[in-house]
């Protein structure tokens, strides 16, 4: 299915792996709209890919709760949460008990790395085998997809700062802003261009015609970038992605990326989610549009380093974050099962329980997302195991109303159940509670402190894995894979050792 540049010498054929591999995620990307909009593409951009490329149609992430932390370190790792760490773009640290970001670096305050994941990467794992030669980059709109992204050993690592309009990086990857970075900003950052910038479709068929189910007539959009929240705006919009290909296409320019035969890497997040991460309901208009100009990019993009490298030197790896931002749907209104489960209450309930048992005490400290932490002095204190308070807050939680399923660190820990292997990979014991607890479809989990509201869906969101350029043939794979096996395919094209956690078979 792979093919390699080769150069003939006499009467031998030397073959070469790509110069520039380009690792592109689209956060929230899905099939459904993928097909749904494509009457609006240029034959140039996803169009190209799906025809020309080798398409694993049915992909999907060997864990469960992925969001666009987790899920793009898993790419780059080949491993899922429980090895790389990275569980979530937040989670609570133990000791404070405060909520602490996958960036967050705890030797050096204030200064954003990868110290979080707990593996090498595939950008690691590249700088290593070419003695640090290599290049390695990623763009991407927000911080922790461009740090993840990138990885500990990489060249740099950028991001849209949602204060300054501008693009930036970590000093943990380079002492002062790189030059062309800094022209880049005079001449295209979205500080120099939102107060003349005005969001309307880009073609008249995208913000008239509706391709979803048709609930009265909807009027083209236009939207202004002004005020607070204009820069956290313009990244969740369908702008960005034309912000992200310049920066990437100057940086593959000025860092000379793919012009020996030293593999480089360039990893590019690009943003595929609804405006402002509305509903689609308030927004639809608006997220074809978003298609139309994620199309245009890709076009753009690969147009661009195929003319500056050779079509047979780049070797293109597009996947999916493989989550969508929840839609407000009212169940209740059309009778379909559906409630509201209240951790702080379950809390509560929990405390008042093992006092009943054990004595007065705090016995649950506190709850973050579907997460409850068990108080370990206090039961160290009154000789009280973990085992035995898992198993009876298990027992406890498991007949309040909406749970569908109630899961302790230690079963997590030395569980070989398949059934709950999702489950298990999703969870990481330095950065997860005691207990996790899993309602029905249809229920919400409320935190009544911070009023983090997430609606609990198990439905399949389908996402391609593809693969186009550097001799790659077209073919349409139905068969479903995971997403872990990306690393491997990758490091097996490049030649070299996939990253150090990863034992995932790679796809061809």
């Amino acid at each position: 299915m792979l093919g390699f540049y080769t150069e003939a010498s006499g009467q031998e054929k030397i073959q070469y792996a790509p110069r520039l591999v380009v690792n592109i995620n689209i956060d929230q990307l899905r099939t459904d709209y993928l097909d749904a909009f494509s009457p609006l593409y240029s034959q140039e951009g996803l169009k190209r890919l799906l025809k020309e490329g080798l398409v694993y149609e049915n992909a999907y992430y060997p864990f469960t709760g992925m969001d666009r932390a987790s899920a793009i370190t898993s790419v780059i790792t080949g491993v899922s949460p429980y090895y790389h760490g990275i569980n979530g773009s937040q989670w609570l640290n133990k000791e404070s008990l405060r909520p602490v970001s996958c960036t967050d670096d705890s030797k050096q305050q204030g200064l954003p790395s990868p110290a979080q994941i707990q593996v090498s990467t595939l950008g690691d794992e590249l700088k290593a085998a070419t003695q640090g030669l290599a290049k390695v980059f990623a763009i991407a709109p927000q911080q922790d997809a461009a740090i993840l992204s990138a990885g500990h050993a990489a060249d740099g690592a950028i991001w849209l700062d949602t204060y300054t309009g501008q693009w930036k990086g970590s000093t943990y990857y380079f002492n002062q802003v790189p030059q062309w970075l800094l022209a880049n900003n005079e001449l295209r950052s979205p500080s120099v261009n939102t107060k003349k910038i005005l969001w309307e479709p880009i073609i008249e068929l995208s913000g008239t015609f509706n391709y979803y189910q048709h609930i009265g007539d909807q009027k083209p959009f236009k939207h202004i970038f002004k005020g607070e929240r204009k820069f956290i705006e313009y990244q969740a919009s369908g702008l960005i992605n034309a912000d992200v290909t310049e920066t990437a296409l100057q940086c593959v320019t000025n860092n000379t990326l793919g012009y020996d035969r030293i593999t480089d890497l360039l990893c590019i997040t690009y943003y595929a989610g609804t405006f402002d991460h509305k509903p689609v309901s308030e927004c639809q208009l608006e997220l074809q549009d978003t298609y139309v100009r994620l199309d245009r990019e890709i076009a753009r993009l690969i147009k661009s380093l195929q003319t500056k490298l050779g079509s047979e030197h780049v070797l293109f790896v597009i996947t999916s974050t493989g989550y969508s931002d929840e839609e407000d749907s009212d169940y209740a209104k059309y009778r379909i099962p559906s409630g509201t489960f209240f951790m702080e209450r379950t809390a509560n309930l929990l405390n008042m329980y093992f006092g009943a048992i054990w004595g007065q005490g705090r016995y649950v400290e506190t709850s973050f997302r579907n997460q409850l932490y068990l108080n370990h002095k206090l039961l160290e204190s009154k000789r009280i195991s973990l085992t035995d308070a898992g198993q009876r807050a298990q027992e406890f939680i498991s007949q309040l109303e909406g749970v569908r399923n109630v899961y302790t660190a230690l079963q997590l820990l030395s569980s070989n159940n398949p059934q709950i292997e999702k489950v298990r990979n999703a969870f990481h014991p330095e950065h997860n509670g005691d207990i996790m607890i899993e309602v029905s479809p249809g229920w919400r989990i409320l935190n009544e402190s911070t009023q983090e509201n997430h609606l609990s869906r198990a439905s399949y969101t389908q996402f391609p894995i593809i693969f186009y350029g550097a001799g790659i043939n077209a073919e349409k794979v139905k068969t479903a894979v995971t997403t872990d096996r990306i690393a491997p395919t990758i490091a097996k094209a490049i030649r070299i050792r996939a990253p150090n956690a990863c034992s995932a078979e790679p796809l061809f």
